[in-house]
């Protein structure tokens, strides 16, 4: 037998009595020996038996028992045992006990960790028998009751909720949804996107990342060919009424017209069109900046507003919503705490009052901060907020009121050629009440009352006209960026169709009209902009008069004909809207408005009732993932990475960084990239700052060399003068230099600009910039308009590196060559050898950057080293006095506060700019293959003085060439630079 059998054997025997086996002697051959027989063959005496065995015998103590006794073959009759001529019954009697209760022993004690039930053969288990003691067998129940009790502490406490019927029913539901709504809100399609979506918690709400399904080249076919929804609900909204006058003459404090069209544009003020700007703190321009906005005026002849006041909302990102909202309180003169702020007392005695009271043993529900649940109510908008009414601050000095319409208004973004299209198909005007016996104070009353006026009939017919007209456009981008158009619609839910379609526009239906023309050339009039969605109480009405779905379904069933389409009448809801133009791409010359489309916004409550009748209509949903990869595509800065000089896009940093940390650490070092070795002093972040000081300090110092090189030429040519003062001239070389009177104003931007640093967002200035970076500078030749060239670029850019020094430029890099760039890519300057070597050899891929020494590798194994035997210490600590264990305690915490982590540069970084073979000016902040153009772009920052030395040095026919390498490379590509205006 293999010895794995006997161990087998003998492990499965280890409980087992010892059995009754006879001595090396017996067992020897008797017919060979028979004079040794008579005198060893005899039974042992009774003082020589062992009790706890057979009385007689003794067991072999090395033969298996699995290995013949005879020699060869079976045991023969020398094998036999033999028979005791008598026996003690006392003796006997007790041997046979000890095994028994052995044995007995051996059977109750288990021999693995498995349960009873699962000792059981499969054949006999069945599922009742893992919680249910009844269905085991009678003989098997004790110990499995002795097992139940064992792992009952053990356990945690068994849930006491409600069966899962109950819980899905529609009340509970409500409650438990709001219950996880406390920290994080939910959109309205929240649900739809959860099964279909990569779901991230991000800016105090729950929004759809991706799709489940590998959808990134078919969202770019859908923004391309056909049409891209996304919900953009969770934008900010801020709403200020008040005289216009007071409203604009706070409101500019907080912009510049250097940026753009301010709120006082003609355009926008008349409500036709929507504009967007950077604000910036009061009086802080161009320092400290909030980030982009964008806002909406509501037309002049608009009603539900008293004569001489004007409204005017501003949506923003959730990032910048507190930081801007504190910035218009400070403006306007309001108070820190809402008008209709609820106390929290009064608040906690409602959530009493309302809470029923049970008196069964089910526990409360209660979330993780021990608070209860909230009332049940409707989850409409933000189903967690105490009060209904929007929160609102009044101005001491004046009568201006700011409301947060945060989640009161939901907001659909459609991108793509058909986006007008399929607006056509899902929207249709709302009927014209016709009924007489309304109610008053009903939900639908506010359409009756605007139908009774004969000149609200021709506007919202004249809309009605106009919103067709949108059929015989081949794209939104024909239509004036940020046009916007007010509609009344009816429910979209009856006009659902019974299978996805897709939409196709219908350009013979007005091929030749002059409404077309003028509809391409000056939008829409500026009476078809209004919309009773402005009005806070037709809102709500809106809101509380929508039929439910279950409603809308019961009317279905009742139908004479199956599958016809339900009509309502006069109990239609009615929907006011607001249509607002999204222009698309347009910077640069390529493909110019690709990615347009249209913005709808709605009442809260309503965002399903629209959103599934948009998907009918063959639309691909996007998230936040598609957000960027739009902006990407569009060369546009994406809120809130691409404004690193705000809070938000600082914050947004440094979580970013943080992830990209935690990830990095998560990997072994041999399967990570070691970015020491590739020169990447911030492989997870851009220091901006830092960049920005060296190439101030940088251009200082070339200003004092160029100073000290005229002062020689000048030394040389008068040599006179230069004999009589010459040690005077050292000093004042040293000490005072000509160079000095031009650092003066160097020095006053620093004290101005402190150690920040900020984003180059002069309209004129970037436009000077963009024409030295363009095309058509290549085709300069010889040296005059080169001079010429230059000299210009310096006139230009000096003024502002004096005021500016630490300024960042935004960029678009194209790739020469293969090659895609990454997050936080370097984007260095290319050397005379590189420009050189890429003429002669139009292959040429781009210089490699040699590996870098890694001095802090032996610092990080000998501090892993000292890590062990800290530990290895504290365990053998417990048996020594405390002193010594207090001593590696400290000793322990020191080592763990070195934040040295293998391939990563620690703090303070070294210099910046000249770490590597090429001269760094800016990083990527986003990157990737450009499906629209076919090879890598990248969008980033550089620094404007870097900048000015690139253009300055640099030939007209390579003007703008720059270099581009990713952090976990070593290879340097070329692309073109351009800013793109």
């Amino acid at each position: 037998m293999s010895t794995a059998k006997e161990k087998k054997y003998a492990k499965r025997m280890r409980n087992q009595p010892s059995s009754v086996s006879l001595t090396s002697d017996v067992t020897a051959d008797r017919g060979s020996r028979p004079a040794e027989h008579g005198s060893r063959g005899n039974v042992h005496s009774h003082r020589d038996s062992h009790p706890g065995s057979s009385g007689q015998h003794q067991r072999y103590s090395n033969q298996s028992p699995f290995q013949s006794r005879g020699g060869r073959g079976r045991s023969g009759p020398a094998d036999a045992h033999l028979v005791p001529k008598y026996i003690t019954a006392t003796m006997f009697a007790q041997a046979r006990a000890a095994e028994i209760n052995a044995m007995v022993k051996a059977v109750s004690q288990k021999t693995s960790n498995c349960l009873v039930f699962q000792s059981l053969p499969r054949h006999m288990r069945r599922r009742a028998m893992g919680h249910d003691i009844k269905r085991l067998p009678r003989r098997l129940r004790e110990i499995a009751k002795k097992e139940m009790e064992k792992t009952v502490h053990q356990k945690k406490e068994l849930s006491k909720n409600k069966c899962r019927k109950a819980r899905r029913r529609h009340g509970n539901l409500v409650m438990e949804f709001n219950r996880r709504q406390r920290k994080n809100i939910w959109l309205e399609t929240h649900i739809w996107h959860a099964k279909r979506f990569h779901m991230v918690k991000k800016w105090g709400y729950c929004l759809p990342d991706r799709p489940t399904m590998k959808n990134y080249r078919g969202c770019y076919r859908a923004m391309t060919n056909h049409c891209l929804l996304q919900d953009l609900s969770y934008l900010c909204c801020l709403e200020l009424i008040g005289e216009e006058n007071d409203i604009l003459k706070s409101m500019s404090r907080l912009c510049s017209t250097d940026t753009g069209p301010s709120f006082a544009a003609a355009q926008c003020l008349s409500g036709r069109r929507q504009g967007s700007l950077t604000m910036y703190k009061a009086d802080k321009y161009p320092e400290e900046a909030l980030g982009p906005v964008t806002f909406i005026w509501k037309p002049k002849g608009a009603q539900c507003v008293p004569s001489g006041q004007r409204q005017l909302w501003v949506w923003m990102h959730p990032a910048m919503k507190q930081d801007v909202l504190k910035e218009l309180r400070h403006v306007f003169s309001c108070e820190e705490t809402p008008d209709n702020a609820v106390p929290a007392a009064v608040l906690q005695q409602e959530e009493l009052q309302v809470v029923p009271k049970s008196t069964s043993r089910k526990r409360k529900r209660q979330d993780k901060e021990g608070e209860k649940v909230v009332p049940v109510k409707k989850i409409i908008g933000d189903g967690t907020r105490d009060s209904v009414e929007p929160y609102k601050w009044t101005s001491k000095e004046s009568s201006i009121v700011i409301s947060d319409l945060t989640m009161e208004i939901v907001r659909y973004r459609l991108v793509g050629p058909l986006s007008h299209s399929v607006l056509t198909e899902v929207l249709r005007a709302a009927p014209l009440h016709t009924g007489v016996d309304v109610p008053e104070g009903g939900p639908d009353n506010w359409w009756l009352d605007f139908c009774r006026d004969e000149n609200n009939v021709n506007l919202h017919s004249h809309q009605e006209s106009m919103f067709q007209l949108l059929q015989a456009l081949d794209s939104p981008a024909q239509v004036p960026p940020g046009t916007i158009l007010g509609l009344t619609v009816g429910d979209p839910r009856l006009n659902l169709p019974k299978k996805k379609t897709k939409a196709v526009p219908n350009l013979e239906k007005y091929k030749d009209g002059e409404q077309v023309k003028s509809l391409r050339m000056d939008g829409f009039p500026v009476e078809c902009t209004q919309s009773l969605i402005w009005s806070s109480s037709v809102r709500s009405k809106v809101t509380d008069g929508k039929i439910s779905e279950q409603e809308i379904n019961r009317l279905r069933s009742e139908l004479l004909v199956p599958g016809s389409q339900l009509s309502l009448g006069d109990n239609e809801s009615k929907i006011p809207v607001l249509l607002i133009q999204q222009p698309g791409k347009v910077t640069g010359t390529e493909r110019p408005g690709w990615a347009s489309g249209w913005d709808i916004c709605l009442p809260k409550g309503w965002g399903m009732a629209f959103w599934i009748p948009l998907v009918y209509r063959g639309f691909r949903v996007g998230g936040l993932q598609q957000d960027l990869q739009r902006s990407q595509f569009m060369g546009s800065p994406y809120v809130p990475g691409d404004v690193p000089d705000c809070p938000a896009g600082i914050q947004s940093a440094k979580e970013t960084e943080t992830c990209l940390l935690d990830k990095y650490k998560r990997r072994p070092p041999a399967k990570r990239t070691n970015f020491i070795k590739h020169g990447i002093l911030a492989p997870f972040r851009c220091p901006w700052e830092q960049l920005t000081r060296e190439w101030e300090i940088r251009a200082r110092t070339d200003k004092e060399s160029i100073g000290r090189t005229e002062e020689n030429t000048d030394r040389e040519e008068t040599k006179e003068i230069a004999s009589e003062a010459a040690e005077p001239v050292e000093e004042h070389g040293v000490q005072t230099c000509p160079s000095s009177a031009e650092n003066e104003p160097v020095v006053k931007s620093e004290e101005k600009c402190g150690d920040g640093f900020l984003v180059l967002r002069d309209k004129k200035l970037l436009y000077k910039l963009s024409a030295y970076c363009s095309s058509f500078l290549r085709g300069a030749r010889g040296c005059q308009s080169i001079k010429a060239t230059t000299h210009e670029l310096a006139s230009t850019i000096n003024p502002i590196l004096k005021n500016f020094p630490r300024s960042l430029v935004w960029v678009r890099l194209s790739m020469l060559t293969k090659g895609s760039p990454e997050l936080h890519a370097l984007i260095s300057i290319p050397s005379d050898q590189d420009l050189l070597q890429m003429s002669k050899d139009k292959s040429f891929p781009g210089p490699q950057e040699p590996k870098h020494s890694d001095s802090f590798k032996n610092k990080v194994v000998k501090l892993k080293k000292e890590r062990m035997k800290e530990k290895a210490k504290k365990k053998a600590c417990s048996s020594k006095d405390k002193e010594d264990s207090e001593k590696i305690i400290t000793s322990e915490q020191a080592l763990q506060n070195d934040d040295l982590v293998l391939g990563l540069w620690p703090d303070p970084l070294p210099e910046l700019t000249t770490h590597c073979n090429r001269v760094l000016i800016g990083f990527v902040t986003q990157g990737n293959f450009s499906l629209t153009v076919g090879c890598g772009e990248a969008l980033g920052f550089v620094s404007l003085t870097g900048l000015a030395h690139l253009l300055s040095c640099q030939p007209a026919d390579r003007r703008g060439l720059v270099l581009i390498r990713n952090p976990s490379s070593l290879q340097h590509r070329f692309a073109k630079l351009l800013i793109d205006m």
